[in-house]
């Protein structure tokens, strides 16, 4: 069975439509940059899921624009913000 590509994960599960663009910047930076992201964003990043947070990673890594950058530590930061961003929405908050 063959494997489905980034672009028909991205299609059916909707990944596109999930994260208001200010977060998905602010992804991308902490990503493929440098920077943090946002407690607002962590929630929209873990609302939009593992499964479209990979592909849409994967993809931008397909475009020749970023062909130059170091493959497995943007993978690295990639998973690095998902957990991070899975810990702080998992864990309590305090109370004020």
């Amino acid at each position: 069975m063959a494997t489905k590509g980034n672009d028909q994960i991205i299609k059916e599960n909707n990944c596109e439509s999930k994260m208001g663009l200010p977060c998905v910047l602010e992804a991308f930076t902490s990503i493929f940059n440098t920077g943090t992201i946002s407690n607002k964003c962590c929630g929209e990043l873990v609302v939009l899921g593992k499964v479209c947070h990979s592909a849409l990673v994967k993809r931008t890594l397909e475009n020749p624009l970023f062909k130059d950058l170091n493959l497995a530590k943007i993978i690295a930061k990639s998973i690095q913000t998902w957990n991070n961003c899975l810990a702080l929405i998992d864990s309590p908050s305090p109370s004020t």
